[in-house]
């Protein structure tokens, strides 16, 4: 008989669900083989189902179009021409071609730009960390995602720590607050509709009519980047009529007089015509969340993504505070509970060998750092320039705003690019040598959520395909080559693990590596049910939640909640708005995670090709028809794609799902062609929804080309 055995795993992307996997693996040794994927039913969030990518993860592990070997580029950039090499002719040339540029320029001419790609705390930022600090190389800031969003709620709560997901069951109203949970957060979904069925009523806010919002009581379709100006106004009607929680506010926050002052030019009759609602929903709204308790509140990153995006978090998290949610394990806000897990990332990264000195470069602008010249053309300032770069974990041909500016720096003869991939994806075909990376089946991990409270492990349930490596192996070969003699930089992966477990905190106590091991995960030690701020106890410098911040006056920002518009808005720049007059936002396709899963041939059937959707009023002055091919377009960039008219997005907004790659692309191009390098208010985060666009049709002649 083939033997059979099970194996625990959790899945790695960029979701935060982060669910337990069970893999069943047939054979043994070098014949092991997987044969199937499915949740694990024993852990409580994830339910013994697994969404529709993940579901499907076997197909992306034995695809035959997996990288599995390494490559030299034998064409131009961008073609994506590669013959094969062994490894040891690739890590000798990286390290070669390394060692020339640091003799001639300097360590920090050297870039690595890595993401999400897995969530795995060894995978994704072990090794690799260690490693570019060793060598000295440019620091990247990794803001591309959740770092405005991280800012602001640190401003107001104090760390990523909020409701736990299990307790939406049991609240009262629900408020959805820029997030698709039907979409990106299944495992929730699955509690709110418990809730509902309890009685509970749930309100979307999103400016287009998702699975969520539409399976939603009440859907309610805001201006984008205006979700500051709302939460100010339903404060003030909650403060006016009295409906706060004044003993909570007087125990546990600090700043009320200052933000009731603030609250004065925060009208519900002022912000409507701001946030594109009427004056008697803002009011409803307020009133229907202050008094139906508990409530909980789930924001999610989507709308952090514009100018005042850090603000907005903090304005938003300031509502469960104001009106006492807090008291419940049920009520409250959720962004994110990865602050509820204490680990040693210091014995883990070895940030004490980053040189002084070392820059930091912002990851949202990489078009910038490799082109060396800024969104107006002017002289960026890096000395050294960037001349190498070492991509794992991302995709940024795909996914890196300003996507023009990218590709010219990618082009660049003279930047040494370097891609360790699982697939042959945008940016490996710019790439000079590209490494064969495992999957998470094939390689050991821990993986922290930022949904539930479980820390996962991970088994290496099959052996590497081909000759597939981690990273972190591939990092200790390329430290061994670099003569780097630390014996810090050829730990295993267990060792890396044991180093990030390695904290005495009582939320840890039991939590070693043996344990997770052998289960698989093991909830935080903490109480059942959680209520974190019952009591107060917040993780900010004062001890309570601030609707005025000292640490943000001290930084010369403003200390209290504030709507700061997006920089692309028909208010706040009539002129562009003049010429670019539709608000275009981008949120992941149902079926893809940012650009994961695009390659994978059942899910991209399913999603069919790249869309743009307009509301009717929007595509009837534009001669824009149902079905037709339209190009999409701004200063920066254009991108070409089928329109969909529909009424689910509101009047003034374009709707754009990705992240698709140019590989199936009409033109070459996806949305971030459109999208711009500027930063966010607080934590230095990307702005892709704040973006101005017109569309119009395309003609016969350039539908030729396509």
């Amino acid at each position: 008989m083939v033997a059979l055995n099970v194996v625990h795993a959790a899945c790695p992307h960029d979701c935060p669900d982060t669910c337990a996997i069970a893999v069943t693996t047939e054979g043994t040794g070098a014949a092991r083989r997987a044969i199937k994927v499915e949740g694990d039913a024993r852990h409580a969030d994830t339910a013994g189902f697994l969404c529709a990518k993940v579901s499907k993860y076997l197909e992306r592990v034995y695809d035959p179009r997996r990288v599995l070997h390494p490559f030299r580029r034998c064409g131009k950039k961008g073609e994506g021409r590669f013959t094969r090499i062994t490894w040891d002719e690739a890590i000798a040339e990286i390290t070669g071609r390394w060692k020339d540029l640091i003799a001639t320029c300097g360590p920090q001419c050297i870039l690595p730009y890595s993401y999400a790609g897995t969530m795995g705390l060894v995978q994704g930022q072990g090794m690799d960390r260690r490693f570019f600090h060793r060598m000295g190389a440019s620091l990247l800031a990794r803001t591309i995602c959740a770092t405005a969003g991280a800012a602001g709620y640190k401003a107001t709560i104090g760390a990523s720590i909020g409701m736990e997901a299990r307790h939406f069951a049991e609240s009262k109203f629900i408020l959805i607050w820029g997030s698709n949970p039907v979409t990106s957060n299944v495992h929730l979904w699955r509690y709110v509709l418990e809730a509902k069925k309890r009685g509970a009523r749930v309100v979307t806010i999103d400016p287009y009519r998702t699975r969520t919002a539409a399976a939603s009581d009440e859907h309610l379709a805001i201006i984008p980047g205006t979700d500051a100006a709302l939460a100010l106004a339903m404060m003030r009607v909650i403060v006016d009529e009295q409906l706060y929680d004044a003993d909570y506010v007087a125990r546990y926050t600090l700043g009320f007089e200052a933000l009731c002052e603030r609250l004065q030019s925060y009208t519900p009759a002022a912000v409507a015509p701001m946030v594109g609602l009427d004056e008697a929903t803002i009011v409803g709204l307020a009133r229907a969340y202050a008094r139906t308790q508990p409530s909980a509140i789930r924001i999610n990153y989507g709308l952090q993504r514009h100018a005042g995006g850090g603000m907005a978090v903090r304005t938003i998290a300031c509502l469960p505070a104001l009106v006492g949610a807090w008291r419940h394990p049920a009520g409250g806000i959720l962004l994110s509970t990865s602050g509820t897990f204490p680990l040693n990332y210091a014995a883990l990264e070895r940030p004490d060998w980053i040189p002084p000195g070392t820059r930091t470069i912002n990851m949202t602008r990489l078009g910038e750092a490799l082109m060396n010249r800024d969104e107006a053309g002017r002289p960026a300032g890096f000395d050294p320039p960037v001349l190498a770069l070492y991509v794992y974990n991302s995709n940024p041909a795909a996914i890196a705003p300003d996507q023009n500016q990218v590709l010219a720096g990618l082009r660049r003869e003279d930047l040494f690019t370097v891609v360790h991939e699982q697939f042959f994806t945008d940016t490996t075909d710019y790439a000079d040598i590209v490494l064969p990376a495992t999957t998470q089946l094939e390689h050991m991990d821990v993986v922290k959520p930022y949904g539930h409270l479980s820390l996962m492990f991970n088994e290496p349930a099959i052996p590497p395909l081909g000759e597939a490596k981690s990273n972190s192996d591939v990092f200790r070969l390329l430290a061994q080559a670099m003569g780097y003699t630390e014996p810090e930089l050829q730990e295993s992966d267990e060792q890396l693990i044991r180093a990030v477990l390695d904290v005495r905190h009582p939320w840890m106590e039991g939590i070693t590596f043996e344990r997770l091991r052998a289960e698989g995960y093991v909830r935080l030690n903490l109480p059942s049910p959680f209520a974190p701020f019952a009591e107060g106890g917040f993780p900010t410098p004062s001890g309570k939640c601030e609707f005025y911040s000292e640490s943000l006056a001290r930084q010369g920002m403003d200390p209290l909640p504030a709507y700061v518009p997006p920089r692309e808005n028909v208010h706040s720049n009539p002129p562009l708005a003049a010429r670019y007059p539709l608000a275009l936002i981008s949120p992941p396709a149902h079926n893809f995670l940012n650009s994961t899963f695009v390659n994978q041939d059942s899910l991209r059937r399913v999603e069919k090709e790249p869309i743009v959707e307009l509301h009717p009023s929007d595509a009837e002055p534009r001669g824009i028809r149902d079905g037709q091919m339209v190009r999409v377009f701004n200063d920066r960039g254009a991108f070409c794609v089928r329109a969909r008219v529909s009424g689910r997005i509101r009047p003034g907004v374009a709707y754009a799902p990705g992240i698709w790659w140019a590989k199936f692309s009409p033109d070459g191009r996806n949305v971030n062609a459109t999208t711009g390098q500027a930063l966010t208010d607080l934590g230095g985060g990307a702005t892709f929804y704040d973006v101005l666009v017109e569309v119009e049709p395309l003609d016969a002649q350039a539908r030729a080309l396509l």
